[in-house]
C-alpha cells in the first residue's frame, strides 16, 4: 500500500530502525533478513532525502530529521494499532494476545500474584509480560511499548486516562529486638536511627522520600536498595529502620522477625493508579485487563 509514493510498510521498518539504531537488531525485531532491512533503509533514505541513521564510531546515531520523525511516527503506529488492528471483541479464552505491563517491585510482589491466581484456573492462552518500571513511564505509553502501567498517581501523565487501583499508608519497620526502639517510635528516634531506603533508578525520587522532604524530616541513610520489598529484610538483626508500604510490612512480618511501628508524623497515603494510552480506551482487551486487575485487588483486600 502506498500513500503519496511512500510504501506504508516501510513506516514499520522505520520505527524499528529509529528505536534500535541498528540494522541487524531492527531486522531481528521485524523478523526480516538483514539485507531486506538494509534495502528498506535505502528506500527510506531516498524518500526522505536524508541519511536518517549515520555511522558514529561503532554505533549509529539518528540525524536531526530522524529525531523529528521518531515521536510522530510512533504516535501514528499506536493510533493504527488501537483504531484499526485491535479486535472489536475480546475473549480471553480464545485470544493469544501478549499484555505488556510495566510495574514496580511492590506491584509485582503485592498485586500481580493475586491477579494471576484469579485468572490462573481458567487456563487462558493469553500471556503477560511484566516489565520493570522506568524513570519516565509516560514514554512507554507514548511509544506503544506498554499496554498498561501501574504507578503512583502523582507520576501519571495528565495526557492519558488513569484509574486509582488502591491506597496504601506507610509504616516503619524495625528488628523485633531493636536495642533502642520499643512499641512506639518518636520523631527524634526516627531521625537519629540509621535507615535502609529504596532509591529509584536514574536519580528519581520515591513517593515516601518526597513526602518526608516536604515536611522537613531527614533520615540517616546507611543502606540503599532498588527494591521496596527487600527493605524489611535489611532491618533484621540490625538497628536500621525502614519506611515501607503497610501491606509489605504485614507480609514481611509473617516471614521475618520485625516489628511494625506507626510513623511519628503524618505523610500522605499513596494512590496507586493504572494508566493506559488514550487511543486504547475503547480496546476491549485493555478494558478486560483493567477490570480484572481491579477485581483481583478488591478480592485480595490489600
Amino acid at each position: 500500500m502506498r500513500f503519496k509514493n511512500l510504501d506504508l510498510n516501510l513506516l514499520v521498518a522505520l520505527d524499528a530502525l529509529l528505536t534500535e539504531r541498528n540494522v541487524s537488531r531492527a531486522a531481528e525485531k521485524m523478523h526480516m533478513t538483514q539485507s531486506a532491512m538494509s534495502n528498506a533503509l535505502a528506500r527510506l533514505r531516498q524518500f526522505f532525502g536524508d541519511d536518517l541513521l549515520v555511522q558514529v564510531n561503532r554505533g549509529m546515531e539518528l540525524t536531526p530529521r530522524a529525531e523529528g520523525l521518531k515521536i510522530p511516527l510512533r504516535d501514528i503506529l499506536v493510533r493504527v494499532d488501537a483504531s484499526v488492528i485491535a479486535a472489536p471483541r475480546f475473549d480471553p479464552a480464545q485470544s493469544d494476545r501478549v499484555f505488556r505491563i510495566y510495574v514496580s517491585d511492590y506491584t509485582l510482589a503485592m498485586i500481580v500474584p493475586h491477579f494471576l491466581r484469579l485468572i490462573g484456573p481458567k487456563r487462558y492462552p493469553i500471556r503477560f509480560d511484566f516489565r520493570p518500571q522506568t524513570d519516565q513511564p509516560q514514554r512507554t505509553l507514548e511509544s506503544g511499548e506498554a499496554d498498561l502501567i501501574i504507578i503512583p498517581s502523582e507520576f501519571a501523565s495528565p495526557h492519558h486516562p488513569s484509574q486509582v487501583l488502591l491506597q496504601e499508608e506507610f509504616v516503619c519497620v524495625a528488628d523485633k529486638d531493636h536495642p533502642r526502639i520499643g512499641s512506639e517510635l518518636t520523631q527524634q528516634q526516627y531521625c537519629e536511627e540509621p535507615h535502609a531506603v529504596m532509591k529509584p533508578m536514574k536519580g528519581a525520587v520515591s513517593f515516601e522520600t518526597r513526602a518526608l522532604q516536604e515536611i522537613g524530616v531527614e533520615r540517616t541513610i546507611t543502606a540503599t536498595t532498588y527494591s521496596f520489598t527487600s527493605l524489611p529484610g535489611l532491618v533484621v538483626g540490625s538497628d536500621r529502620l525502614a519506611t515501607v508500604h503497610a501491606s509489605v510490612a504485614r507480609e514481611a512480618a509473617r516471614l521475618v522477625p520485625i516489628q511494625i511501628l506507626r510513623l511519628p508524623f503524618q505523610i500522605p497515603r499513596i494512590d496507586l493508579a493504572m494508566q493506559w494510552h488514550t487511543y486504547r480506551s475503547n480496546d476491549p482487551a485493555i478494558i478486560w485487563l483493567i477490570e480484572t486487575i481491579s477485581a483481583a485487588v478488591g478480592a485480595a483486600n490489600i
